[in-house]
């Protein structure tokens, strides 16, 4: 059995390949540079084929979720499987949820979380890595694929352009959860959430700012016109400081994140992502 830095049992054995055609999940801990255990699932593409779209044999997903997400939540599973129509999957819970050792710092040292995903992704074989994150996981794949870089696109979903936003009554909620003690036992035992008690210093570089950083690397930033939690001016600041290796989909109808996201949407992610990565 693998055993970590921390101690922790991995759940399976960690095999990399040098191809893709593998058929069997696999469910393990991965290590971050700062010894953290991040439970982690792969999923293998269920991909039909199809010869008038390309091909996505050598294509994985990461996928990082939302604030108080984790990798076993029904709207987690779903969108892997939305995913895995056009690629293989990778998902994984954020350090502080569910399964996962540590802390979450919401958005800060997650960064971390994700690079061994995608570490783990090329180990397994895949040479083209696509993130896609949601809400906090949004503002995570752009600060990666600023600070870190090995992807081969990125796509953001209903993400943060700034922080310490609190224009909307849910952000003011979030903060109550994130700033006072009785919000963070209320994430610990109600949310399956443990939240770092320290304020961020120094305060990390915010999405805006990675979203300028990445290109060339193709960038898709999805939210909703009726995003309860974040208003439209965030993803056109996102777009705006991208430029034009960046696209902007304003979905009509759509609220937040993965729960907002219907399969419809998923697969058109998907087919951007396949013709787009690489």
């Amino acid at each position: 059995m693998n055993t970590g830095p921390a101690g922790h049992v991995a759940r399976s054995t960690l095999r990399p390949h040098s191809e893709t055609g593998r058929r069997e999940p696999l469910r393990t801990f991965l290590y971050t540079v700062d010894g953290v255990a991040v439970d982690s699932v792969y999923d293998p593409a269920a991909v039909v084929y199809d010869a008038s779209r390309p091909s996505a044999g050598d294509l994985v997903f990461v996928v990082a979720h939302g604030f108080t997400g984790d990798v076993d939540r029904p709207h987690v599973r779903r969108v892997a499987a939305a995913l895995a129509r056009h690629g293989a999957v990778v998902t994984f819970s954020f350090r502080g949820h569910g399964a996962s050792g540590g802390r979450s710092t919401v958005g800060d040292r997650e960064v971390l979380d994700l690079a061994a995903a995608v570490d783990w992704a090329r180990e397994l074989g895949h040479t083209r890595v696509v993130t896609v994150g949601f809400s906090m996981g949004g503002s995570v794949v752009l600060r990666h694929a600023a600070l870190h870089g090995g992807t081969d696109a990125v796509v953001s979903v209903s993400a943060p352009a700034r922080w310490y936003y609190r224009g909307t009554a849910p952000m003011r909620r979030l903060h109550w959860l994130v700033t006072r003690p009785a919000g963070r036992l209320v994430g610990r035992y109600g949310l399956r959430t443990r939240i770092h008690h320290r304020q961020w210093d120094p305060v990390p570089l915010s999405p805006v700012e990675a979203a300028a950083r990445i290109a060339p690397t193709p960038l898709l930033i999805v939210h909703g016109d009726r995003d309860g939690y974040f208003p439209l001016d965030h993803p056109r600041m996102l777009a705006a400081a991208a430029g034009d290796d960046a696209e902007l989909w304003v979905e009509h109808g759509m609220g937040h994140a993965e729960n907002a996201a219907g399969d419809e949407l998923l697969s058109r992610i998907g087919d951007w992502a396949v013709a787009r990565a690489g």
